[in-house]
C-alpha cells in the first residue's frame, strides 16, 4: 500500500481573550460562561491574592481558547484535532511546525514528533503552550493516518486490552455522578495553603458531607490544583483518612518534584498521591515516577499527544505505576483502552452544574462519545481515526497562514 503524503497543515482558533465570541467551551473547556462550577472558588496558586481567589477566569485561565489543527493528505483525506492553545498555537503551527509536517508521508508521525520537540526546546522549556500545540498536531496526524488506512486509532496502537472503559467523574457533585453510573467522583478543593487550618477544616467538612451522601464504597478524591505546600497537604491527607479519600491530586506545581517526594511517606496507608496533568515532557514524568507518584495523569492534549502518552504509559508500567490521563475525552479513550496499566479513566463534567453528561469538547466535536452508566465500549470507538468530525458551524478563525 503506497501511502499519501501530507500536503497542507492549517491552524484555527476559537474563543479565548483574542476572540470576539467567548465562553463557548471547546478545546479550552475553561472558556465557559459565568456561573459554571469550574470557575467557582477552586483552590489555585493564585488563591493567596484576594482579588483572584473566587474565580479562575479572573486571573486568565480562559485566555488561550481552542486550537484546531487540520492536516490534509495528497489523496484528499483530512485529519484534525483540538487542544488548548488558541491564537498562540496557530502562530506556532503556521510559522514554525508546518515545515516538519508538509511533505512527509502520513505514517511518519514519530519522525515529525521528534522534530517538533527538538526544534522547540529553546522556547518551550519542554511544556506549556508550545507542548499543547505539538500535542494538537500529533493528534491530528494520528487522526489522518487512521482515516487514510481505514482504522480507528486504538487499533493502530495495537488494539484494545479490555472491552470497555469505566469512568470516574470530575465535578463538584459526586453524589449526582454516582446516580449517573460512575465509579467515583473527584471534587476540587476550595481552599489552599493560604488559608491554613481553617481551609483544611472547610474542605474536610465538604468531604464528610459528600461521604454521607454517597456511602462507603463510592470513590471520592480531591483535586488540589497546585495550591498547597507539603505541610498543608500532609494535614489534609491525614484529616481525610477517616472519610476514605482515594487520592490527593496535584498538590504542587509540576516542577516541584521534591515536594511530592517529601509528601509520599506522610500519606496515610492506602491513600494515593497522583499528579501529571500540567507536566509536559517525558523526562519530567520520569522524575515523578521516581518520587513515588502512584498514578501519572498526563493530558494527551498537553503532554505531546498520543506519541508521548504511549511513552509515558510505558514509563509508568516499568515502575509498577498506573497512568490515568487527565480528561481529554475521545483522544484519551483511544489510548487508554490499549494500556494494561489504565484500569479506569476520567470524565470531566463540563455541564454548568455537573448534573448531566455534556461532551467535554462541546460544541467543536461532532460524534464525541460519552459514557453511558459510566462506561464506553470498544465498539463505540470503531470509526477511522478518532471517529469524530469538526463542527464547522463554530466561529473558527485562521489568524495566520504560511
Amino acid at each position: 500500500m503506497k501511502l499519501p503524503t501530507i500536503t497542507a497543515i492549517r491552524a484555527y482558533s476559537m474563543g479565548g481573550a483574542a476572540a470576539k465570541i467567548q465562553g463557548q467551551g471547546g478545546g479550552d473547556y475553561h472558556d465557559q460562561p459565568k456561573g459554571h462550577w469550574i470557575d467557582n472558588h477552586i483552590a489555585t496558586p493564585m488563591s493567596k491574592y484576594k482579588e483572584y481567589e473566587q474565580s479562575r477566569q479572573s486571573f486568565g485561565l480562559n485566555v488561550l481558547g481552542t486550537l484546531v489543527v487540520v492536516v490534509e493528505a495528497s489523496d484528499g483525506t483530512k485529519g484534525f484535532a483540538i487542544s488548548t492553545a488558541g491564537q498562540v498555537g496557530c502562530f506556532i503551527v503556521e510559522k514554525h511546525l508546518n515545515r516538519f509536517v508538509e511533505g512527509k508521508r502520513v505514517d511518519q508521525i514519530k519522525l515529525i514528533h521528534d522534530q517538533m520537540l527538538n526544534s522547540t526546546w529553546f522556547y518551550s522549556g519542554g511544556g506549556g503552550v508550545v507542548m499543547n500545540t505539538i500535542s494538537c498536531v500529533d493528534l491530528a496526524l494520528w487522526d489522518l493516518y487512521g482515516k487514510v488506512i481505514g482504522l480507528p486509532v486504538y487499533k493502530i496502537l495495537g488494539g484494545a486490552v479490555r472491552d470497555e472503559i469505566h469512568f470516574y467523574a470530575t465535578g463538584d457533585r459526586p453524589d449526582l455522578a454516582k446516580k449517573l453510573g460512575f465509579i467515583g467522583g473527584k471534587m476540587t478543593t476550595h481552599w489552599s495553603s493560604a488559608f491554613g487550618d481553617e481551609g483544611i477544616h472547610k474542605d474536610i467538612e465538604r468531604l464528610k458531607g459528600m461521604r454521607e451522601k454517597v456511602g462507603d464504597d463510592f470513590w471520592l478524591m480531591f483535586d488540589c490544583w497546585m495550591s498547597q505546600d507539603v505541610n498543608y497537604a500532609t494535614k489534609l491527607a491525614k484529616a481525610a483518612e477517616p472519610y476514605k479519600l482515594k487520592w490527593l491530586e496535584e498538590c504542587f506545581p509540576p516542577a516541584d518534584v521534591e515536594s511530592y517526594r517529601k509528601l509520599k511517606p506522610n500519606m496515610p496507608k492506602g491513600m494515593m498521591m497522583t499528579t501529571g496533568e500540567h507536566t509536559g515532557n517525558l523526562m519530567a514524568f520520569k522524575e515523578l515516577c521516581e518520587a513515588g507518584v502512584d498514578i501519572l495523569q498526563p493530558d494527551v492534549g498537553w503532554c505531546g499527544g498520543i506519541t508521548s502518552l504511549c511513552e509515558i504509559a510505558a514509563l509508568a508500567k516499568s515502575h509498577g505505576q498506573l497512568v490515568v490521563p487527565h480528561g481529554s475525552s475521545v483522544y484519551s479513550h483511544h489510548a487508554v483502552i490499549t494500556f494494561t496499566n489504565t484500569p479506569f479513566s476520567e470524565m470531566l463534567m463540563v455541564a454548568p452544574k455537573a448534573d448531566r453528561i455534556r461532551p467535554q469538547f462541546d460544541p467543536v466535536l461532532i460524534g464525541e462519545p460519552v459514557p453511558h452508566d459510566g462506561i464506553i465500549t470498544a465498539e463505540e470507538l470503531d470509526k477511522p481515526g478518532f471517529g469524530v468530525e469538526l463542527n464547522t458551524k463554530c466561529p473558527l478563525e485562521r489568524p495566520y497562514t504560511h
